[in-house]
């Protein structure tokens, strides 16, 4: 309630900008190009990559930050509204998107990358089989960890391109199709290194690899939801520590952008490692200064798995 509230003051605050601009670009709009505003990291890597020299991109959330928790400033409603292209996930992911936009008006065209792409439900089993850590949400967001649903996302942000910028196609053609061909060959690597491993359970911090685990025939257990801050109960916790012993789990997955205080404490209790498993919802600093990026960081996840899968 407290937090709608808010957005609606911010909404107001922006409208109230806007009128005083009269709507003009500024210097963050470069001359020639094709302004985008995209809402966190994946989405940002692909309107850079099929952009190119065609487009400026501005992403909203900063390096290292947590976008399930974060939410628009009045001064992202200016910079979205001087955009010509604003991509966001959907899928529930964004859920302030919706208020947001409304107090642009005529803003960019919008971009949901996540169309087309058959969604999981949030809590798919958690009703037959006990799963923990799972959310009541409807969907869940975090398409892009899947390289397959990664293809899809960049046809979406190509295609949008095409249809804003036409006079530049063949650019943006090429573009697209030298980041399919690596996102194909990432997807083959995940197929064929995930193939053979001798287990199938994956016990990480929070259900951000549904996508993953249903293309390439893995099954994750959450200790959170959907939803990081999603904090599980005690006995939610003794689940997994006794599916952690009873079924040979080696390691648990953590990430980078939240605590691993509980991943960390459950390892210890079931006397297991722990490793990064990460689910690309933003860069690290120390990420950005080593110039990784979503290829890289997918690469590590794979070698991780494989390690822990053996």
């Amino acid at each position: 309630m407290r937090k709608g509230f808010i957005l609606m003051m911010l909404l107001a605050a922006g409208s109230a900008l806007l009128a005083g601009c009269g709507g003009g670009k500024d210097q963050t709009h470069a001359e020639g190009k094709v302004s985008v505003v995209t809402t966190f990291y994946p989405l940002y890597f692909l309107a850079e990559r099929i952009g190119g020299d065609d487009a400026q991109a501005v992403n909203l959330i900063p390096t290292g930050v947590e976008p399930h928790d974060w939410s628009p400033k009045s001064r992202d409603l200016q910079t979205v509204s001087e955009a010509e292209l604003f991509i966001y996930n959907g899928a529930g992911l964004e859920g302030w998107v919706d208020d947001f936009l409304q107090g642009i008006g005529n803003g960019p065209k919008t971009v949901e990358a996540s169309q087309g792409i058959e969604l999981i439900s949030g809590n798919p089993e958690a009703d037959e089989e006990g799963e923990v850590g799972a959310d009541d949400r409807g969907v869940d967001p975090h398409t892009w960890v899947s390289p397959k649903s990664m293809m899809k996302m960049a046809s979406n942000v190509h295609d949008a391109f095409v249809a804003e910028d036409p006079a530049h196609q063949a650019d943006y053609d090429a573009n697209y199709s030298e980041l399919q061909s690596k996102l194909q060959e990432l997807d083959r690597q995940f197929a064929d290194g995930l193939a053979n491993v001798s287990r199938r359970d994956i016990v990480v911090s929070h259900q951000a690899f549904g996508y993953l685990c249903r293309d390439y025939g893995l099954k994750q257990v959450p200790i959170m939801g959907l939803s990081p801050d999603a904090e599980p109960r005690a006995q939610d916790l003794l689940n997994i520590a006794k599916f952690v012993k009873e079924n040979g789990v080696k390691t648990i997955f953590f990430e980078e952008l939240t605590s691993d205080q509980l991943a960390k404490t459950l390892a210890s209790e079931a006397n297991v490692g722990t490793d990064v498993l990460n689910p690309l919802e933003g860069l690290t600093p120390a990420e950005v200064k080593a110039g990784d990026d979503y290829f890289s960081i997918m690469q590590r996840n794979l070698q991780n798995l494989q390690k822990a899968l053996q």
